[in-house]
């Protein structure tokens, strides 16, 4: 994010871009939202991801997904849907049901901040979301010791659930669809690839498989353990 509310865009992006070094005191994660918005190209699936500007201080020229944190003011947005009961089932897990649609707020609106494009309807400079349209692929949390943590929720929507046109705040570059191998070509964090090898089995699931599949968290250096 880029805008006033949050005038250091290099201590926003979850899923543990950002979180070299190390500190002594103990940091509360801090729940934040990615949105894998995906399509399906003549090589096979593509994913919408950026490159993080060779500016910020943590792990410059990396590949993501568009995301941030959550803020307050999601608590306080309107949707033009609410979350599916698959989708705020999972969310609601290690969430409260508030927190849950907040977590789909921030997704959406990430995404708009972060690329132009609209996930539900534009409404002056804001989004109001459609939440049925995304689908919870797995959380990551940032290992203790580093000096900024998320609690990162991964959350997937088809291209045909958005419109507009790709126009970037700044903040990722090289904006475009990518099969898993290209962005592989560049420089894609540890947990990057993780979450994307758990949504391209999420992709082949059927739907009834989706809706019953086992939860997953990353923790630790990037460890995988099915949620308790």
């Amino acid at each position: 994010m880029t805008d006033s509310r949050h005038p250091d865009p290099t201590a926003d992006n979850p899923g543990g871009a950002d979180a070299e070094g190390h500190v002594r005191r103990v940091v509360r994660p801090r729940d934040a939202a990615s949105l894998i918005l995906w399509r399906l190209g003549p090589a096979g699936p593509e994913v919408l991801m950026g490159k993080r500007h060779s500016r910020h201080r943590f792990m410059p020229d990396v590949m993501v997904f568009p995301g941030g944190r959550v803020d307050a003011d999601d608590h306080r947005q309107p949707a033009v849907s609410e979350l599916g009961a698959t989708a705020r089932r999972m969310l609601e897990r290690r969430a409260t049901p508030a927190r849950a649609r907040a977590i789909g707020i921030a997704a959406a609106r990430e995404l708009f901040e972060e690329t132009g494009l609209v996930l539900g309807e534009k409404r002056g400079e804001a989004v109001a979301a459609d939440l049925a349209a995304l689908h919870y692929v797995c959380r990551a949390v940032t290992p203790g010791g580093r000096p900024i943590r998320f609690n990162a929720r991964f959350l997937a929507a088809p291209a045909e659930a958005v419109h507009g046109e790709i126009a970037g705040s700044g903040e990722l570059e090289r904006l475009d669809w990518y099969t898993p191998e290209a962005a592989h070509r560049h420089h894609v964090a540890d947990i990057t690839g993780k979450v994307l090898v758990e949504f391209l089995a999420w992709l082949e699931m059927s739907a009834r498989a989706r809706s019953t599949r086992a939860l997953v968290v990353f923790r630790g250096m990037d460890n995988r353990h099915q949620e308790r």
